[in-house]
Order: structure tokens, then sequence, then C-alpha cells
């Protein structure tokens, strides 16, 4: 059975413990013997309490993500949300004190039977989240979280946990008011459970008490109204108008504080239908829930060695990129030897460390002994003996051949035989890299984004040479310092320095047609993108975008190949060349960036401006598509391998309209033939870059969408 009952003095404890599973989730396997368990002990005269507990290391995870994913039939999932509010009902009108006694992480559904308890008391452990996270998956607290929270924390204090999807520690769950007390134990928390049972025997809930009032006030309250007043405005400058699940929320507050408790509760199963049976939970679901579960498993990761870890980092150059993998290592616990060509420079380096661990001691998050036991982790030099004992070399200087093969070479003279040499180079192919290296096999790349402390994704770039071992040794490091990996092979610009300058390429591509810069900045805002493709060229750097520019044009001269001009290229030579414009760190790129204030667009561009009058919708559609068009080709490539790998490269490496799913989930969610159409339109309008793979036109003869499998 997956729930358990024992009974003391009339007490009644209810365990979860689903068979064949690690954790307890919240589908029929478990709902069912819980609502028997529930009618029970609703005839149970003697009953003088219920404590809801797990078996398992946490208390429930959440939903079944698999059954919602499933789910299409708007009349089947309202009725299966309303049935299993229909049993927690009935938990929390038991005419008893039920107490959930969460010993680990009750998230999303699993928070919500915590909910329809009347209280609530956490294992303080730190590894422990609680929280209803629904909205990052495109979804709403169905089960009751969006008519319980507010009811029992205050509109105001809930929206942002609803709205946010956060995920919080026991005892700041405590200070939230999400839980009740803390216990240091097991123990401690099952006596405290008995203890508030017997003290509380006639415990109701506070909105089925007849003078029930909303902590401060309902929808009608002044403060709140004035809330409400600007908080739909205040989402949409943030989401742009994207995002249905938040809009959907704060409708089943608002609505929800104005009636009573059942229809409340109707409300927000209808609200929850809506969202659970659009394409947009289904494309969020797809990235979020299956392709990134199956990275994190090793979906990319030779499967056959064992996982090692990595105990000493040897950083080369101690530049931005240097420095912020120096924080993430020492932080993950491992030792870290930062070296640059003057001591200075590593000092420069680690003082970003320094500073990163100050901010955090200062918000109460770290205490001082750690931040200093984090700092003493790093060793700065500029001797590269002390790179010997390292088991994990990662290069980081400035984009140059020579200079990279130069740091190989040296670093190689005093490392062990056994060590990974790592490139965190951006565009350099790494199979031309490894040429500098007497070990190709141990050469690899690693390629992290700025600011590398947030960046949750680090791209693997496997070299021609690069073996199984090397891989698995990779992945396990970038996993170890809490990153998510994606494997790409080898290619200029590999998978998402590629696929993003099309982005931005893109957004230059409509000023030289002529469109009004402050419409193409908003158009790829509107699109869902995070940044503006001339804002985000900026910070890129004008300069090294012309830089690259150029080395790909005398390389693929060297080879023999053509190359292809892009009617960006022009732009970005004069703002360069012509201009001396150079981006955001040189304080003017497209944009200028006065001192104290904010950046605005360069009065320049006004030149460029023909008022062409290109619809908004396309000009956001030229900006996803031609990016996911880009992506079939690194697909049919083989630079990519994996369409997990692909979408959550996407959103994690450079911001891809999440609640699309990914560059390639974006053609699924368009539909294949009617993507296959528009593009043939744009490619005879624009040119070849939106040319529609062969391998594209025939999936969409038959529908065949991208799926989690190999090419």
């Amino acid at each position: 059975m997956s729930i358990r009952t024992e009974r003391n003095e009339d007490i009644v404890t209810l365990i979860f413990d689903m068979e064949g599973r690690s954790t307890n989730v919240l589908n029929a396997a478990l709902t069912e013997p819980f609502q028997a368990a529930i009618e029970s002990l609703e005839g149970d005269t003697d009953l003088k309490g219920v404590i809801l507990t797990s078996a398992k290391r946490d208390f429930i995870a959440g939903a079944d993500i698999d059954m919602l994913a499933a789910a299409s039939d708007p009349r089947q999932v309202f009725q299966m949300i309303e049935d299993f509010k229909a049993f927690l009902r009935r938990l929390e009108t038991l005419r008893c004190p039920v107490v959930a006694a969460m010993n680990g992480t009750a998230l999303g559904g699993g928070y919500e039977v915590a909910l329809a308890a009347h209280h609530r008391i956490a294992l303080n452990q730190p590894s422990s989240r609680i929280g209803l996270p629904e909205v990052t998956l495109g979804l709403l607290p169905g089960g009751g979280g969006t008519t319980r929270l507010p009811r029992m924390i205050g509109i105001q204090n809930a929206l942002p946990l609803l709205l946010e999807g956060k995920q919080l520690r026991p005892d700041e769950a405590l200070a939230a008011g999400l839980v009740d007390e803390l216990a240091s134990s097991h123990e401690e928390m099952l006596q405290k459970s008995v203890a508030w049972i017997q003290a509380n025997p006639g415990a109701k809930q506070p909105w089925d008490l007849r003078k029930f009032r909303y902590p401060g006030g309902d929808s009608k309250h002044p403060a709140v109204a004035q809330m409400w007043a600007i908080a739909p405005s205040m989402l949409r400058v943030k989401t742009h108008g994207n995002y249905r699940a938040p809009k959907l929320i704060m409708a089943s507050v608002f609505e929800g504080s104005l009636v009573d408790f059942e229809t409340a509760s109707r409300i927000e199963s209808r609200y929850f239908t809506s969202l659970a049976c659009h394409q947009e939970s289904k494309n969020m679901i797809t990235a979020f829930w299956h392709q990134l579960n199956a990275i994190k498993k090793g979906a990319s990761r030779p499967d056959r060695l064992e996982k090692r870890s990595t105990s000493k980092v040897g950083l080369l150059g101690a530049g931005m990129m240097g420095a912020g993998i120096a924080y993430v290592c020492a932080k993950s616990g491992m030792d870290v030897v930062l070296k640059d060509v003057t001591l200075a420079q590593a000092e420069k380096g680690k003082s970003y460390s320094q500073k990163l661990l100050d901010k955090r001691v200062r918000r109460g998050h770290m205490s001082r002994e750690k931040a200093d036991a984090i700092l003493d982790k790093i060793l700065i030099t500029q001797q590269i003996q002390d790179l010997a004992g390292c088991d994990l070399i990662i290069e980081a200087v400035f984009e140059d051949r020579a200079l990279k093969a130069q740091v190989t070479q040296e670093t190689e003279s005093v490392i062990g035989n056994n060590t990974v040499f790592a490139s965190n180079t951006s565009t350099l192919p790494i199979t031309g890299l490894a040429e500098a290296s007497k070990s190709p096999d141990q050469f690899i790349g690693l390629h992290f984004f700025s600011p590398v402390d947030k960046m949750p994704l680090v791209e693997i770039i496997l070299g021609k040479k690069t073996s199984d071992e090397t891989l698995a040794k990779a992945y396990d490091f970038v996993q170890q310092i809490g990153k998510t990996p994606i494997v790409v092979n080898d290619s200029r610009g590999f998978y998402t320095s590629r696929v993003f300058s099309t982005y931005v390429k893109e957004g230059i591509a409509m000023l030289a047609e002529g469109v009004n810069a402050a419409r193409i900045e908003q158009a790829g805002l509107q699109a869902g993108m995070p940044v503006g493709p001339l804002a985000v060229s900026d910070e890129v750097s004008l300069g090294l975008m012309h830089m690259i520019m150029r080395q790909t044009e005398r390389d693929m001269r060297d080879e023999g190949k053509s190359v292809e001009d892009h009617p960006a290229n022009q732009i970005i030579q004069d703002m360069v060349e012509k201009h001396e414009r150079l981006g955001k760190k040189a304080g003017k790129g497209f944009y200028d960036y006065p001192t104290g204030a904010k950046k605005t667009l360069w009065h320049g561009l006004e030149t460029y401006d023909k008022n062409t009058d290109t619809p908004l919708e396309e000009m956001k559609q030229r900006m996803l598509m031609v990016q996911a068009l880009d992506t079939v080709r690194c697909y049919d490539e083989g630079v990519l391998t994996s369409v997990a790998d692909a979408n959550i490269g996407s959103i994690f490496g450079w911001g891809f309209a999440p609640f699309k799913g990914g560059t390639l989930q974006y053609i699924n969610d368009f539909g294949l033939a009617a993507f296959v159409a528009k593009a043939d339109q744009l490619a005879d309008q624009y040119g070849s870059r939106f040319a529609v793979p062969n391998s594209l036109r025939e999936r969409a003869k038959s529908n065949n969408t991208y799926k989690m499998e190999s090419p």
C-alpha cells in the first residue's frame, strides 16, 4: 500500500510510502488510498487527531507531472482536480486537528496537502524545499494553493510566492508563514505534532470560522485594492504580455477573495484546467521537467563509466570568466589555483569572489567564517608550477589561437598525465585548439556563460579525439558545481554561440532595412527574449563581434570556402570602424551609457531609420524562427545529438523564449507544416538564412515532431 496507518492513543498517523518509488508523488496510486483512509477516519468517533508524514526522504514531491503532461480533455482535468480537492476538504473538516509533519521537501501538490492540515511542522534541514512552483511549468497551484495560501498569510504576502514559484528552505518557510514550527529531528517533529493536537482539540481552518477575515484584507480592502490597481501592469512590464500562468494566478486570487471558499475553489479549478490543457504548459513541462531531468540523469554522458569528483582546479586567466569560474569551483568545495601573468591580475580575479561572498554575508545568506573558508580555497599565482596536482585545468585566456596554444603547452609541462585540459572558448573549434596538446584525447571545451555565478548552463564541446573518459569527467564536474551540462560536437561557434548570433544579427538586419531601433528592441522582448538584440550586442561587445566576423572570413578563405554576406555585417563594420562604438564596456555602442543615468539608444541610429513598417508579429517570428532554423541545421550536421540539449541549451544559454520550450520545441509549438510555410515566405522575402532544411521539410510531411530522441 502507498499509505500506512499507525494508531497511538486515538491519534492516527498516515504515512505516505509509495511502493517502487524513491519519492511520493500525487497520482492515483497515492490519492486513492489517501481518500480511502480519510473515509475510514470520518466515521471514527474516538479519533483525537491525525498526523500526515512520510516514510521517504521527502514529504510529497508534488503532482505526477507525467500525468499532467498527458492531460488533454478539459472535462477530465477539471474533474480530476475537483476530486483531489474534495477529499482534501474532507480532511480539513474531520472535526479533529490535523497536523502535517513535513519530514522533507513539500512542493506543489505536496505542499497543498499540507495546506489542508490545521498545523504544519517542518524538519529543519537545509536541503528541504517548501513552496508552490507550478508557475515555472506554466501552471497554477490548482489543489488549493491560490485559495488557501492567501487566506492563511494574506494576499500581498502570498502573491510573490505564487507568481515567482519560490522554493524556500524550512527556516525561510517559517519566516514567510508557510509553516508554523520547525523541528530538529524526526522524533521531535512527531512529538510536537502530538503536543499540538492535544493542545488544540477543536482546531478548525481559519476560513471555516464565522468571523474569518483575510490577513491584510481581501481584494476590496483599500490597501489591497491599490495593489491590484498596479499589479497587472507591473506583470505586463515584466513578461511583455507572455506567460498565461501568472495572469491566471492573479485572476484566481483576486476573484477567489470576493467569494466563499467553495466557490473560490471551483474558480481555481477552472483556471488550472485552462492552463493544463494549453500548449504553453506542454512546452514548459517538456523542457523543464522531461528534458531537464533527462540531462540531470546523464542522458548525454557515457553511462558505462563511474562518476568521478574533481578536487583541484587550475584556472588560466583571472579575467571576468576565469574569476567567475574560480568562484563557483571554490563555492562547491574545490581547491582552486587562479593563475595570471602577474600576481596583481590574479589578485584582482580573486577579489571578484571576495565581493560576491561579502554580499552573501551582508544579506545573512552565509556566515563570515564560511565565506572566509571559501575564499581560502583560491590560491593566486603567476607561477606555472603551482598548477601541479590539479586534476582539471580550465583555460580562460583571450580568444587568440596562438595564445591558447602557448598556455596549453606551458601548462602541460607541469601537470599530470591524467589531468583533463579544458578551454573556455566561445567560438574557436576545439579540435584545432587540441592540436597544441600532447594529449588531445584529454582536451575538451567547457563553455561557461557570463556572469558565471548566475548562468546555469555549461556547454561541453567534444573535439574529434576527445575520449569518453574525458567527457564523463567534464560532465561530472559541471554537475558538481551545480550547473546544467549540454554536450555538443565541434563546430565553429558550437551550438550556443552560433545560434545566439542569429538572433542578434536578425535584429541588426532589421536596422539595415530601416526599421526603427526602439521597435526592434521591443519586438525582441515581446518575442520572449530577455534582452533586445541591439542591447545584447552591446553587452557581448560589438568589437568582439567584429573580430569574430573578420576571423571567420579569414578562416573560410583559408579553407577555400566562400563567405555568405549577412545584411547585419555592414552595420557591425560601420559601428566599429567608422563610428568607433565598440559596445557597453567601451561606454558606447548601439546605446549610450551616461554615468549615473539609464542607457539610451544612440541618436546616430536615426540615420538608419526609414520608417519601414514591418509588422511587429512578423518581426517577432523572424527573431525566433531564424534561431530555430539554425538549430535544425546544427541537429542535421551532428553538432547537436539531442533534442533535450538543443532546447535546454537555448533556454539556459541565451534565454530563448522559455514559454515556447526551446528552439526545437518552438517548431513543434508553431506546427511543423505552418512553420515550413512561414519560413518559405520569409526566405523569399529576406534570403537564404530562412531556407528550410530538407530534414525539416520531410518531418513536416508526416508531422514527425522533435521528440527526446537521437536524430
